[in-house]
């Protein structure tokens, strides 16, 4: 009678395991054209200003009362990437089955085993190995840390013709060259602790891409209590963010 499966605890990789298989595509680094004015966007803020400083969201202050300070213009960084992974492997595993209390010794192809006996119960046990199959597949869209972003956040725009040129005049910090893939390694891409050997391993990314879409920062004051806010307003549509 089988009991029970116990992995084994000793887990060696095998010297001899195949080397990734990889596929990964190039980035494409796109660049949201900004096609709003920035006196639109001024208006927009002038609309919005007092929901910054309103306390409990009733007691809003009167708009004369909050001055405009600035206005910057920059670029948020949006990762969009897809991937897959595919793992054919071994894990040691050890089988646990009861014998009768009379039985002394089992043979099974062709090879003894002789029970062990704990409390009352006689046990062999036949340490083999399990072949498993790992799938994985992935679509992300993610902020510059890596983590998941919201997809309202990131609206479709027309794409600036030269984007290193407006990535230079903007000294917008780019996303590392493998940080998108390694995100997606993370996700779908890790080998199972309980690894022997492996059979086949294959990793693709399919389709990477950073986008960059423009921002407006604006700053205001409260002239009552000095306290000084931000609004940011998307520079494709406009609306508060």
């Amino acid at each position: 009678m089988l009991t029970q499966t116990v992995n084994d605890d000793k887990i060696v990789i095998s010297a001899e395991a195949p080397i990734i298989k990889e596929n990964i595509v190039d980035r494409k680094t796109i660049v949201y054209e900004a096609n709003i004015d920035p006196t639109v966007i001024r208006v927009s803020g002038e609309k919005l200003k007092q929901q910054l400083f309103a306390k409990f969201g009733l007691f809003k202050p009167k708009s004369e009362e909050i001055q405009f300070i600035s206005l910057d213009k920059y670029y948020e960084p949006y990762i969009v990437i897809s991937g897959k992974y595919f793992l054919d492997y071994y894990r040691k595993c050890t089988y646990v089955f009861k014998v009768d209390q009379g039985v002394k010794e089992v043979v099974l192809l062709d090879h003894k085993f002789i029970p062990e006996t704990s409390k009352s119960t006689k046990t062999i046990k036949l340490h083999g190995e399990e072949r498993l199959n790992k799938d994985g597949k992935a679509f992300l869209i993610l902020d510059k840390y890596g983590k998941d972003a919201m997809v309202d956040n990131l609206p479709s725009a027309p794409s600036e013709k030269k984007p290193e040129k407006i990535i230079a005049e903007y000294k917008i910090e780019e996303i590392p060259e493998d940080a998108d893939v390694n995100y997606v390694r993370r996700r779908i891409g890790e080998r199972p602790r309980d690894v022997s050997r492996v059979v086949e391993e294959v990793f693709e990314i399919t389709d990477r891409s950073v986008i960059y879409t423009p921002r407006f920062k604006l700053l205001f004051r409260n002239l009552k209590t000095g306290d000084e806010k931000v609004m940011i307003i998307d520079g494709v549509t406009s609306e508060k963010l």
